[in-house]
């Protein structure tokens, strides 16, 4: 039986995470539960699942939940931590939308757990920092160490990419491809995403997912995220991970070879199988999805990326070349400026003009320690708010 901790247990993937546990309760159980502010939510949880300790990232929803539960109610990026790091817990999942699920995830790496991780933000801001607590600069999610934790990855496509490398010596790797469905706007013209609004961008053609990821796949930041991701977990160079449009969502990714062959793992989009491979790693066993039929699916097209028209993809390519602080930067830009959007303070196509903005101010620092981090990301969410607050006042 493995103990289970999930940060993040009222989103998408721990709900998906949930699911899982429930059809495989011979072999996994539920240990601790995090949630944001949703106090009604996470009670519902906890009340079914029993948990040994719960924790909320608003202390104020924390003290809401207090006594309503027969468990230790935690708060704060140091309750999150003690989740992650609980003794029973020998698997954590990490989906917890922000950049501060770093420390939790160092932390559940130094403790010996297994991070299921689904967050990108912490590999894309901290991702030295996370190989060097693997004791393994490049490792990633490749092997376990001795006295130390392992990072699998949750995304579809970085699952795919890891189960296409079972067996495989990176280095005789040519290519990573990640795909990518090109989400709402992929045939839209700039005039037309010019005037977008938000419910468009959250209606995602094959995915449902939080606000924030939703929006990022609009953008196509999210597969820019996913190259800084695929570096640091397979330790392949950001100049060999391309990225390919493929509107059907049933390749997950692709691994090209030296020798020209090319590998790729294919089902129907459900994020219940990529969370299912990384919890019971590395057996396999029945999933409770829908099988893949290719002669119901039909054609499977492939087209490049247009970066003029989503740039945000660019911008995530440049912060990769430039590598130190630049993706932490860009990454915190991000997020507030998406986060504008979503309060619809600025248009789409401000999105990328923000985080680029911030980019341009910013001279990245190789090797940054923690404190750095969180000291570059501070700085870049301030940056990216007055950014914000021009266009939105040219706006008006």
């Amino acid at each position: 039986m493995r103990g289970v901790s999930i940060l993040g247990a009222t989103g998408s993937i721990g709900r998906q995470t949930l699911n899982i546990i429930a059809h495989h309760q011979g072999k996994l159980c539920v240990v601790g539960l995090t949630a944001g502010r949703d106090v009604d939510a996470l009670t519902e949880l906890a009340r079914k699942w029993r948990p040994k300790l719960v924790a909320f990232s608003d202390p104020e929803a924390a003290k809401t939940c207090a006594g309503k539960l027969d468990c230790p109610v935690l708060s704060g990026i140091e309750g999150l931590t003690e989740v992650a790091t609980h003794p029973e817990a020998d698997i954590v999942v990490v989906a917890v939308p922000t950049a501060k699920a770093l420390l939790p995830t160092l932390a559940a790496l130094k403790a010996g757990k297994r991070v299921a991780l689904a967050t990108k933000e912490v590999l894309v801001a901290g991702g030295h920092l996370v190989m060097q607590q693997l004791k393994g600069i490049g490792q990633g999610a490749q092997e376990k160490r001795q006295g130390t934790g392992e990072l699998l990855p949750i995304d579809s496509e970085h699952s795919a990419l890891f189960q296409c490398l079972q067996g495989e010596d990176v280095s005789r790797v040519a290519r990573l491809l990640l795909t990518a469905s090109g989400g709402p706007f992929r045939t839209k013209s700039l005039d037309e995403l010019r005037q977008v609004t938000v419910e468009d961008a959250l209606a995602h053609p094959t995915w449902r997912m939080g606000a924030k990821v939703t929006i990022d796949s609009a953008t196509l930041m999210n597969k820019g995220l996913e190259i800084i991701e695929a570096r640091w977990l397979f330790n392949v160079p950001p100049e060999r991970i391309e990225v390919v449009i493929h509107p059907q969502s049933i390749v997950h990714s692709l691994v090209e070879f030296v020798d020209g062959s090319v590998k790729a793992q294919l089902s129907l989009p459900d994020m219940r199988l990529p969370i299912q491979y990384a919890l019971l790693y590395p057996e396999r066993h029945p999933c409770p999805i829908e099988r893949l039929d290719l002669t119901k699916v039909g054609m499977l097209t492939f087209e490049p990326p247009d970066e003029r028209r989503f740039p945000c993809l660019r911008l995530a390519r440049e912060a990769a070349r430039l590598g130190g602080t630049m993706p932490a930067v860009m990454n915190a830009a991000d997020e507030v400026a998406v986060s504008a959007f979503l309060q619809r303070q600025i248009g789409f196509l401000d999105i990328p003009a923000i985080v680029e903005a911030v980019m341009a101010c910013h001279q990245p620092i190789a090797d940054a320690d923690l404190t750095t981090v969180w000291e570059v990301d501070e700085w870049a969410r301030a940056m990216a708010k007055m950014a914000k607050g021009l266009i939105a006042g040219r706006a008006r």
